[in-house]
């Protein structure tokens, strides 16, 4: 019989609120939910993490997130405008 293995989900939260970061981390920890989180801060770095560009560029140690918590009210690149550009 084969066994299957199942490595942890990293989970991406774009989000430019300290606060809201904090609050997302503390929900994660209450809810037991121990998988890394990585924290990009406006649309753009987000964009460089799902398409590994820029400071992620290592597909290793920045795998596609099996979750994406995006905030849609960003500076910049703003969270529809990374949806809109990631399903072109």
């Amino acid at each position: 019989m084969s066994r299957i293995t199942m490595e942890p989900i990293k989970l991406l939260l774009v989000e430019d609120d300290e606060a809201d970061i904090l609050l997302a981390q503390r929900a994660f920890q209450r809810a037991n939910i121990w998988n890394e989180v990585v924290v990009v801060r406006n649309g753009q770095e987000a964009l460089d993490y799902l398409r590994n560009e820029n400071e992620f560029a290592d597909k290793k140690e920045n795998p596609l997130p099996g979750l994406v918590l995006l905030d849609l009210n960003l500076p910049g690149i703003d969270g529809r405008d990374v949806l809109e550009i990631m399903y072109r």
